[in-house]
């Protein structure tokens, strides 16, 4: 096992999912999605400008292919000049000899051989719900679906998401469960305050459970022995059934998430029975594990792994929040990027 592996969270558990995926049969899944949200001016920067934020996605997916872009020309650019970290992933995918695939769960299709999930965009949780609760159901089952297939096809499905603006629906969903969530951004400078109105805002519209406040963090409906309960001293402590508590669960999604958490939640649902996960990303990725955690799944078959970068970001406490969601170990690398000459690799 490599030195340079810092473990966030159970280090014993986290070695030993590492030293278990050891043989390297790996799959990676990206999952392509988006939600209008990113539109919000000032909310994120991933990609050139406004107009090119729903293209972002498919030209993530060709990169990875092709090593270009076929929807748009170039490659995915920040207007600061930080290029797509799809960059990093392509690198990492073919160093280690890893086959991938794409699906497309509610963005614009890439120009390549992909998996069609058929769910819709998610909408701008400022303006209205994001989602039907139709497509909320159908979004989880078809994760369900598609994670058990490629669960059975490798020792470790490795599931990673491209979805702008993802960073706020997810705070969205943790503040509902009652996370104290902060989030990282692709901004140089992470507009938080934008991000929590948008997110008080959205939250307004979704009903509460009894004894549950309307987020900010006070309170969680798990804690880290995964038991279901709200805690807080300024509520009265209602334990909500798993019924009442998945209702809940899909009522929150439908209203301030979007389709990527969900289809991601239903796949590590159904995966984790079979296989390792490995769930790429940031705090994204702990939006989907406090889902996925009302749905069930088997904690000691999964993990998260990012980078330094994100798990050092001062305004987004990854560490405690990995905690908060699941319980499940982080797996952390430091890919060296502060020596690149490329300042848009020195940047990330």
């Amino acid at each position: 096992m490599s030195s340079d592996l810092v473990v966030c969270g159970d280090d014993e558990r986290g070695r030993a999912f590492a030293e278990s995926v050891s043989s390297g049969h790996f799959l990676f899944s990206l999952v392509t999605s988006y939600t209008a949200t990113c539109e919000i001016p000032g909310i994120t920067i991933a990609g050139a400008d406004v107009e090119s934020l729903k293209f972002t996605p498919p030209a993530d997916a060709e990169y990875l292919y092709y090593g270009y872009c076929k929807t748009i020309s170039g490659v995915p650019m920040t207007p600061d000049g930080k290029p797509t970290p799809a960059l990093l992933t392509k690198v990492a995918l073919e160093s280690a000899s890893i086959p991938h695939l794409v699906i497309n769960a509610g963005g614009l299709p890439p120009k390549l051989p992909y998996m069609e999930t058929g769910l819709p965009p998610g909408r701008n949780i400022a303006c209205q719900d994001a989602m039907t609760q139709l497509t909320v159901t159908d979004a989880v089952d078809r994760g369900r679906i598609v994670g058990r297939t490629l669960a059975a096809l490798t020792d470790c499905l490795v599931i990673g998401e491209s979805i702008p603006g993802g960073t706020t629906t997810a705070m969205a969903v943790l503040w509902g469960l009652g996370f104290d969530a902060r989030v990282s951004s692709s901004m140089p400078n992470n507009p938080t305050s934008l991000k929590e109105g948008v997110v008080r805002s959205a939250l307004s519209r979704v009903e509460q459970p009894r004894g549950k406040p309307s987020g900010g963090g006070e309170v969680g409906l798990h804690d880290t022995d995964h038991t279901t309960r709200v805690k807080s001293s300024a509520v009265d402590p209602a334990v909500l059934d798993p019924i009442q508590e998945q209702q809940y669960m899909y009522r929150l999604a439908a209203g301030v998430g979007d389709p990527m958490i969900l289809f991601v939640a239903g796949m590590l649902s159904s995966a984790s029975v079979s296989s390792k996960v490995l769930l790429a990303g940031g705090t994204q990725m702990a939006a989907v594990l406090a889902l996925a955690s009302g749905m069930g799944f088997e904690s000691e078959n999964v993990a998260v792994g990012t980078t330094s970068y994100v798990a050092g970001d001062p305004d987004a406490d990854f560490a405690k929040l990995m905690a908060q969601a699941a319980g499940v170990p982080a797996l952390v690398v430091d890919p060296g990027l502060e020596d690149s000459r490329h300042p848009g690799l020195r940047a990330f």
